[in-house]
């Protein structure tokens, strides 16, 4: 295999920089080093490609809920949580293992369905989702509901179909469902956060909620990517100890973001959290306080896996550049 800069070669842009699309991603307009642009530009090809083929089709009866889970899919996401899948598994094998974009497409559809169900009434009552209405906004509540429903369902389907050896699949699924699940998973994460509305909440609870909420499905997509290519029990530790420092960075960076960037940057509504006085790292920390641990996380999340070697250069990127992204 051929080597760049220290890091495993793979196909995609060329030149000096390359440019991502806000109209594709919903990253702000940057400019980023050809290898990380193309690892990028890459795995959302893969997650996307996997997407189309895993998902039913519009057309496929009831056509309802076919269309509303391909509107909250296909509305541009970032793709992040599949690419961090996909290149932890690149780390541990060396090169890209066979059919892994398929794991990725399963986490993806998983996060979608929590946005949906997030978005609704109930939740959030968002009307914004990745530059798009939301779903229920298109669709109503009752298929909106169900689209999130069929979104997890279809998950699990293709996850007991994974091509890998069966013990993996066993705990890749594991994995997975305890990292969306109530206890500090994603789900129970959401219920923190819905009952620390309107209140101060201490330092702990509000860790908790983002470690839950968002950092724990992250943590996933990165150690079942890991699981998926055979990582050793020392190779797992260290991954889930980069997942939970970038997962916990992320969020307190899209915190920061709600409030410094604009609904049209973001792709999503912003000043939502203080609108609805949501316990974020801004309201307790401040702007610039909220910056120094997200940094802090992300040197944690740098040593957590040294014992890569050259091979975690891309995680290492992917990481910097979450921390540092303006959407």
């Amino acid at each position: 295999m051929h080597m760049q800069n220290g890091s495993l070669a793979r196909p995609g842009l060329t030149g000096e920089n390359a440019r991502l699309s806000t109209a594709n991603s919903h990253f702000a307009l940057v400019i980023l080093p050809s290898m990380l642009a193309a690892t990028l530009e890459e795995g959302r090809k893969l997650a996307d490609a996997a997407l189309e083929r895993l998902l039913p089709a519009a057309s496929d009866r009831p056509t309802s809920i076919h269309q509303a889970m391909r509107h909250s899919v296909f509305a541009g996401g970032k793709r992040i949580r599949p690419i961090l899948c996909i290149e932890a598994g690149r780390a541990v094998a060396g090169s890209l293992p066979p059919g892994i974009e398929e794991l990725g497409a399963a986490v993806e559809m998983l996060h979608t369905y929590s946005l949906i169900h997030d978005d609704l009434p109930a939740l959030d009552n968002d009307d914004l989702r990745r530059g798009r209405p939301t779903c229920h906004k298109v669709f109503g509540e009752a298929i909106a509901i169900l689209a999130g429903d069929a979104l997890q369902t279809r998950a699990y389907e293709v996850l007991s179909r994974l091509a890998c050896p069966p013990e993996a699949r066993v705990r890749i699924i594991e994995e997975i469902a305890r990292g969306t699940g109530t206890v500090n998973g994603m789900i129970g994460g959401q219920v923190v956060d819905l009952e620390a509305e309107h209140s101060k909440p201490n330092a702990e609870t509000l860790e908790y909620i983002h470690r839950s909420k968002t950092a724990a499905l992250i943590t996933a997509s990165v150690v079942t990517g890991g699981i998926y290519a055979g990582a050793s029990s020392e190779q797992v530790s260290q991954l889930r100890s980069f997942g939970q420092a970038i997962g916990l960075a992320f969020q307190i960076v899209d915190d920061v973001l709600d409030v410094t960037q604009t609904s049209e940057q973001l792709g999503k509504t912003a000043g939502k959290d203080a609108a609805s006085e949501k316990a974020t790292y801004p309201a307790l920390f401040g702007l610039e306080e909220s910056r120094k641990q997200a940094a802090g996380l992300l040197e944690s999340a740098g040593k957590a896996v040294e014992n890569f070697d050259f091979r975690a250069n891309v995680l290492k990127d992917l990481a910097r550049f979450l921390i540092e992204r303006e959407s």
